[in-house]
């Protein structure tokens, strides 16, 4: 038995459900829309260059949450689910996800995309293991707050690491698929690292090391 790793946005999904959320909110009428769509795309912009401030990103995007009641949160949650996720879930990430149940391993997602927005669609996929950027709640809301340290870059090591202790697991025989330079410092610690439709810094670096290059975006082979 393994670990398999996986990264959620532009790996598993074909598309990226944080940058697609703040997409939805503005569509809904939930945020200012010129503004919101404006900072969105900037800040993905920033995370694909590998210049995003997270912490400045976070403060941006987990303030609808705050803003908004549990049970609206709830209903947009479901709505996002089914009418922008799924769409994104193609087959070729369910054959990978099941390649590794077949084998035994342990499955965990790990995203930089807060847990609200990326735990329904880790069910989605039948993953039991998610590790995300959490947002902070207190008295049953959201503060609009990061809670603990945001599961990005050198941060994914740090929240594996903890959760590899606190769950008796190691990284033997681990795998990791990405498709983002931002995994770099992950990728590097595994036994097993894939770059998946990797963006162009890790693709050169997938070659440079050798490592296995595939895509989702059709049959898994």
């Amino acid at each position: 038995m393994a670990l398999a790793l996986f990264d959620l946005d532009n790996t598993l999904l074909s598309g990226d459900s944080d940058y697609l959320w703040g997409c939805f909110l503005a569509e809904k009428g939930l945020v200012e829309r010129d503004y919101y769509e404006q900072e969105n795309q900037r800040f993905y912009d920033e995370y694909k260059q590998g210049t995003l401030d997270i912490f400045e990103f976070l403060s941006f995007s987990l303030k609808p949450l705050a803003e908004n009641k549990p049970e609206v949160l709830t209903r947009l949650q479901h709505q996002f689910l089914d009418e922008i996720i799924r769409p994104l879930m193609g087959p070729a990430a369910f054959e990978l996800i099941e390649k590794h149940k077949t084998a035994g391993d342990t499955l965990v997602v790990i995203t930089a995309t807060n847990s609200f927005v990326t735990r329904p669609i880790v069910k989605a996929f039948g993953i039991e293991h998610l590790l995300a950027t959490e947002p902070e709640i207190i008295d049953g809301r959201y503060t609009g707050k990061v809670d603990g340290i945001p599961c990005f870059q050198d941060g994914k090591v740090k929240r594996l690491d903890a959760w590899l202790q606190q769950n008796s697991q190691s990284l033997v025989n681990s795998w990791f698929y990405s498709d983002s330079h931002n995994d770099i410092p992950l990728l590097k610690q595994v036994d097993h690292p894939v770059a998946v439709d990797p963006d162009e810094k890790l693709h050169q670096l997938a070659m440079d090391f050798g490592w296995p290059v595939i895509s989702l975006r059709h049959t898994w082979k």
